[in-house]
């Protein structure tokens, strides 16, 4: 135990002990000493395993847990173990989406203080760990250590694939993603997936235009900070980049590697034509102008042109819209015959190029090819604007529209335009109704063949991607990724007019017609109007009558299947939703939402016309038609008329004499459940409404009415 004089210090903040070497002041002795070895090198405690050593007992120990694979810390979310306590308890903040600790410069939190202290060093500028070997600085002191293996060469993370090695574990991971062909991180506004979440948030600043790096020198913006410091050498004349075979210099380390191709003789881009390989891709597309020959044949129409009369006379096809090869199995038709000798492989279902990596085969050889690219990890073809490459040079000229915002394919019905001629012709089957992929064990009909394969997963319940966090799984690798933000509590999509944010970009937009009141889409049979089109297909189907998913422990029916599955807990007796404030528990979290206003005393909706208020929207339009007089619920049996369904539906019980809630102690039953509960504090003397004013309480919310006469003098209150 410390001595008490000694434990003052805490409280105190005294630090008595001052190191020699430099300015930090300690607490204890001990860790005086601890810290001085940092100075010596000194490591006392050596692991027997390998040639690591360490300052004290505590670090060695948990270190020699890699060795034995001991992971004692497990997480109770997930099935990730952890050597040390510490690492879990930061673990389990990604569970619960908890940041405690936030910058007071920017808007960004963090799980742990050191993060946080880290990230405050990015203000400050403050960066304490140099390197001895050149004038570089770091804010921490891992980043100073995977720095210095730079000057020392030491790569002891090899691939097993092929022969290059890194310096650090993390990045022989992203390596090994080029070979298996592992992108999991996908692009919500475009097809394009990467290896890591940090080139996704990158791309993703080619779609908002978002180019925060400015240069002072002249007007100049980029996308990546590191593109700003490459600008910026262009201005300052630096080039740290130096070849040790000549005496070149260089602005990146990625043109020196260019120029050392030159030295080694290494040239890995070669021409398919000939023997000929170069070192760099520009140079294969130049020479390759070689065999395609003088470009004689130019198109009238546009500015393209042939290296034959043949090139030529298929090229202006497209503009004559000619197109002589037709198929007999369907109304298809082409422009060239190998065209069309592959479409109708499409109908006898003929793919001979196979892949000997994996089961997929294709229709055509170009194909197969380009899948094969997937398993190598190739992509010769790259964007001049940024750092992408590509397997195809057509996927590389539609990226490059994304840097041009040219979108050449405009539809003639509506004002959009696309990148890709295909995404045109699959958005002009909306204005003709065209739905030419139907399944096979259904009525339904689809415009995309994309949609109807995932539509058939529903009748062979095919739901391959799986959840780690939870059971349950989905027919789409999008749809998984999607529920995953449920786990994370990833909400990226922020409103600008309030503070909600969502998980998904479509329902962010939907929200946002909350504050614009825009209802774009409305019923032709009634005036009613939807904020989303979904919301008006399930409003039409009240006109016609239509309730295709039926519950199987009753005769009910219901327009769609969310509104089944709700109804299924009724029989299930399930209610996930519990409040903390009282015992009560819930089918749908929106009505635990609401009941829990009753806990607070919120009433968020209030009427313009009268000054009350309400705690859901759906009673605050009921309380409108009181101001309208609107009843639009008639009863086909007598004059009365209702401000709602529901009230009609309970009225038509009257003339049917139908009484469902039955007393489990009497013989009574009644029209409503709330009837039934009301009646059931007879058996019970349970007195739920209460005069606050004098303490009495009653059974019947009716007696409590006539109770408080007394208090107001007989006017009804």
């Amino acid at each position: 135990m410390k001595d008490p004089v000694q434990h003052q210090r805490v409280h105190v903040e005294e630090k008595p002990y001052k190191c020699t070497e430099c300015n930090k002041l300690f607490r204890w002795k001990e860790s005086l000493k601890r810290h001085q070895m940092i100075h010596t090198g000194e490591k006392p405690y050596e692991c027997t395993e390998c040639d690591k050593a360490f300052i004290t007992n505590e670090k060695l120990t948990q270190h020699q847990k890699i060795h034995t694979g001991e992971k004692p810390y497990q997480c109770t979310e997930c099935d990730v173990a952890f050597i040390r306590k510490s690492h879990l308890m930061k673990h389990h903040k990604i569970h619960t989406g908890e940041k405690p600790y936030q910058c007071t410069e920017c808007d960004k939190a963090f799980i742990t203080n050191g993060e946080l202290k880290q990230h405050q060093k990015i203000h400050t500028g403050e960066k304490p760990h140099q390197c001895t070997e050149c004038d570089k600085a770091f804010i921490t002191n891992g980043q100073l250590t995977q720095h210095q293996k730079t000057h020392t060469g030491e790569k002891l993370y090899a691939c097993t694939e092929c022969d290059k090695a890194f310096i650090t574990n993390g990045e022989i991971k992203r390596h090994q993603k080029i070979h298996t062909g592992e992108k999991p991180h996908q692009c919500t506004e475009c097809d394009k997936a990467f290896i890591t979440n940090g080139e996704l948030k990158r791309h993703q600043k080619i779609h908002t235009g978002e180019k925060p790096y400015q240069c002072t020198e002249c007007c100049l913006t980029y996308i990546r900070k590191s593109h700003l410091i490459k600008h910026q050498k262009v201005h300052t004349g630096e080039k740290p980049y130096q070849c040790t075979e000549c005496d070149k210099e260089f602005i990146t380390n990625k043109h020196l590697k260019r120029h050392q191709k030159i030295h080694t003789g290494e040239k890995p881009y070669q021409c398919s034509e000939c023997d000929k390989a170069f070192i760099r891709n520009r140079a294969l597309k130049l020479h390759q102008k070689i065999h395609t020959g003088e470009k004689l044949y130019a198109c009238t129409e546009c500015d393209k042109a042939f290296m034959t009369n043949e090139d030529l006379k298929r090229h202006q096809k497209i503009h004559t819209g000619e197109k002589p090869y037709k198929c007999t199995e369907c109304d298809k038709a082409y422009s060239r015959k190998h065209l069309l000798l592959e479409h109708q492989k499409t109908h006898t279902g003929e793919k001979p190029y196979q892949c000997t990596e994996c089961d997929k085969s294709f229709i055509r050889n170009v194909q197969l090819k380009q899948h094969q690219k997937i398993h190598t990890g190739e992509k010769p073809h790259q964007c001049t604007e940024c750092d992408k490459a590509f397997i195809t040079n057509g996927e590389l000229k539609r990226h490059q529209k994304l840097h041009t915002g040219e979108r050449p394919y405009q539809c003639t019905e509506c004002c959009l335009t696309y990148t890709r001629k295909s995404h045109l012709i699959k958005h002009q089957k909306v204005h003709t109704g065209e739905k030419p992929y139907q399944c096979t064990e259904c009525d339904k009909a689809f415009i995309r063949n994309r949609a109807l394969k995932l539509h058939q997963k529903i009748h062979t319940g095919e739901k391959l991607y799986a959840c780690t966090e939870c059971d349950k799984a989905f027919m789409t690798n999008e749809d998984l990724k999607r529920h995953q933000k449920i786990h994370t509590g990833e909400k990226p999509y922020k409103c600008t007019e309030c503070d909600k944010a969502y998980s998904r970009k479509y329902h962010l937009l939907e929200h946002q017609k909350t504050h614009t009141g825009a209802k774009p889409y409305q019923c032709t049979e009634c005036d009613k109007a939807f904020k989303t089109n979904g919301g008006l297909k399930g409003h039409q189907k009240l006109h016609t009558g239509e309730r295709p998913y039926q519950c199987t422990e009753c005769d009910k029916a219901f327009i769609t299947n969310g509104e089944l599955k709700r109804h299924e807990k009724v029989h299930t007796g399930e209610r996930p939703y519990q409040c903390t404030e009282c015992d009560k528990a819930f089918i749908r979290k929106s009505h635990l939402m609401e009941h829990q206003r009753v806990h607070t005393g919120e009433k968020p909706y209030q009427c313009t016309e009268c000054d009350k208020a309400f705690t859901t929207n759906g009673e605050l339009k009921g309380h409108q038609k009181v101001h309208t007089g609107k009843r639009p619920y008639q009863c086909t049996e007598c004059d009365k008329a209702f401000i709602t369904n529901g009230g009609l539906k309970r009225h038509e019980k009257v003339h049917t004499g139908e009484r469902p809630y039955q007393c489990t102690e009497c013989d009574k039953a009644f029209i409503t459940n709330g009837e039934l509960k009301r009646h059931q504090n007879v058996h019970s003397g349970e007195k739920l409404y209460e005069r606050t004013e004098c303490g009495k309480a009653f059974i019947k919310y009716k007696q409590l009415k006539q109770h408080q006469k007394v208090h107001t003098g007989g006017e009804s209150v």
